[in-house]
């Protein structure tokens, strides 16, 4: 399985374009987040409209900036997996939207039990057997994923457990816009690619219970 992951588009339709070759290759599409900027059911229709003129196969989460309706659309669509676990071709997805609080009072945050609470309805009854991959626009705490421009890392500590005790394959994450770049722990791989607007995007594959990761960027 060929897994394209992409995050932070917020809104920008010609990003996505920019990203057409790439994701005409993908066997799954992963958005881990903000696919909207302050935007509502409209914009992320757009969005997701954008995206499957050049791949069939989406999963998605809302990030801190997307507003309620942009779930109501991903739900509608089929390709939400905020707080749920979705099988595809073997593979296990789990997703988490929304981040912690923010300066900023964003629409979509949550607290650190809350974000717990999205990620153990997730995993009951998960199938330790199966390749496991975690989409959070959360990144998990402590990583070079989720540190600030001064190093002040801001990342989840309930992420950052449900990674160590089920240990994905990997961790597509994203939020912090600075902080793209590729980390672990224990075995899990994780991927910031930055906002869509930079041209970063992550690209795995997965084959049985291994996964190849890169992160890689759009040509010029």
């Amino acid at each position: 399985m060929i897994i394209i992951g992409l995050t932070d588009i917020h809104g920008q339709l010609a990003a996505v374009d920019g990203m057409a070759a790439v994701l005409r290759k993908a066997d799954m599409v992963l958005l881990a987040g903000d696919i909207t900027h302050f935007g509502r059911e409209d914009a992320a229709g757009q969005v997701l409209f954008k995206i499957r003129k050049y791949a069939s196969v989406v999963l998605a989460v809302c990030g801190n900036c997307d507003y309620a309706g942009v779930e109501k659309v991903l739900t509608r669509e089929k390709v939400s997996c905020h707080g749920v676990r979705v099988l595809a071709d073997g593979v296990a997805f789990v997703g988490l939207g929304g981040s912690l609080t923010t300066p900023f009072h964003t629409p979509g945050e949550y607290t650190e039990d809350e974000l717990a609470g999205f990620l153990d309805a997730a995993a009951t009854d998960l199938n330790s057997e199966l390749p496991l991959v975690l989409i959070s626009h959360q990144p998990p705490l402590h990583t070079a994923c989720d540190r600030l421009s001064d190093g002040t890392h801001v990342g989840s500590r309930a992420v950052r457990q449900f990674i160590e005790r089920y240990q994905p394959l990997l961790c597509l994450t994203g939020h912090i816009h600075e902080a793209a770049g590729m980390d672990r722990i224990g075995r899990t791989v994780i991927v910031n690619p930055g906002p869509i607007g930079r041209g970063g995007f992550m690209r795995a594959e997965i084959t049985g219970r291994q996964a190849a990761v890169t992160l890689e960027r759009v040509s010029e």
